[in-house]
């Protein structure tokens, strides 16, 4: 079993504020960080690396550098879902193609982000 962390800022928190999901927000780094730790079955972190190559496994089994648009195509897919489980990475998989393009114009220029 590998893992995925999905950060979570403000406004993510607040998009989950009051949902099932709000009670599986995790504390990373002391506190500094929350984040929802998805349990990644090895058939999908397989699909992961070898669709999106910078991404890698680290020391703890948790899936690292996957690409800003697939971290955001995920959380967007969690909000959307309500859940954390296995589906929701199939779902962003499905759109690999899509995700691959938006990518490929992340490493040519990565967008400043939005702060309130």
């Amino acid at each position: 079993m590998n893992y995925l962390a999905v950060l979570l800022d403000a406004k993510r928190l607040a998009d989950i504020q009051g949902t099932a999901l709000e009670k599986k927000v995790t504390d990373m780094f002391g506190g500094a960080i929350k984040a929802l730790i998805m349990e990644m079955p090895e058939e999908q972190t397989k699909k992961v690396l070898s669709a999106f190559p910078a991404a890698r496994l680290d020391a703890r089994f948790f899936l690292e550098e996957v690409p800003i648009a697939v971290k955001r195509a995920i959380f967007e897919e969690i909000k959307r879902a309500k859940s954390i489980e296995p589906k929701v990475i199939d779902a962003v998989m499905a759109r690999a193609d899509q995700l691959k393009e938006a990518v490929k114009k992340e490493s040519e220029y990565l967008p400043v982000p939005e702060i309130d």
